[in-house]
């Protein structure tokens, strides 16, 4: 049986690369329950240092199967074990935003639905100027899961979140681009090589910073007061001059050097 989702380590970067070619990556329950199980193992891996996200084939993922829901997939579930199944599914979508370390997208050919949803939560995206975005749920009578409603509305803003997810229009890497759904677009074929590059960046940072700046943002992001935001600003900045990695950039900087850092 093929090996549903790929993971290689290279000094620290995790890839992770859905592996259902012949399908352009549409999610199945395996393939789910290995993204959620290898994200949830990736956030607390201290060997982990930043995740890339990526499918095989020349496509990022087109969401759920949906020929496998026409054919009756899941349906002998009640829809109460139904809802509990997606909630559990969707979990992967909040390791990668949640993760106390860097998560990239590289998005190559279609990001639609589910698939789209898990880009969005990653922190970068990289995308090809001739990629294909779509929410795509309201195309097949679904209203969308896997965390897109929350990210859109998040980068982009309520206005154009339900633009996207009622009308939902194909966009191209370049439009995707100029809206600031994307990180950054480059011509097809170097998308894997422009986002390993940033991601072998971000593995090679100050690991434990760069999770306490996430964890900055998020509470910012999920609504925290300026004086809740202050407390944590305060809590971690203090934290971050403690670790070996702020005292090594402190010594580069008087040695005109670049720092080295271990993430610890």
């Amino acid at each position: 049986m093929t090996e549903l989702l790929k993971r290689e380590m290279r000094d620290g970067l995790l890839i992770l690369t859905l592996n259902r070619p012949e399908r352009r990556n549409a999610l199945t329950p395996e393939m789910i329950d290995a993204l959620r199980d290898a994200t949830a193992e990736a956030a607390h891996d201290p060997k982990v240092r930043a995740v890339l996200l990526t499918g095989a084939g020349g496509h990022f993922c087109v969401g759920g199967d949906v020929k496998g829901m026409n054919e009756g997939q899941g349906r002998t579930m009640s829809v109460g074990e139904r809802i509990q199944n997606l909630r559990d599914h969707m979990s992967a979508s909040r390791h990668l935003h949640e993760m106390p370390k860097p998560t990239i997208a590289a998005i190559e050919g279609s990001a639609a639905g589910a698939g789209l949803s898990l880009a969005l939560a990653c922190d970068f995206r990289i995308c090809a100027t001739d990629a294909k975005l779509i929410t795509a749920f309201a195309k097949v009578g679904l209203s969308g899961d896997f965390g897109g409603t929350y990210f859109l509305s998040q980068i982009l803003g309520s206005a154009k979140a339900r633009e996207l997810y009622l009308l939902s229009p194909l966009l191209s890497g370049i439009q995707a681009a100029e809206i600031g759904l994307v990180t950054r677009t480059v011509e097809a074929g170097e998308v894997i090589q422009e986002a390993t590059a940033l991601a072998t960046e971000l593995a090679a940072g100050p690991t434990v910073t760069l999770g306490r700046i996430k964890q900055n943002l998020a509470l910012a992001e999920g609504g925290g007061s300026l004086a809740e935001c202050f407390d944590q600003e305060a809590l971690n900045h203090v934290l971050c001059a403690l670790t070996n990695d702020h005292k090594e950039a402190a010594v580069a900087f008087v040695e005109k050097r670049k720092p080295v850092f271990t993430g610890s």
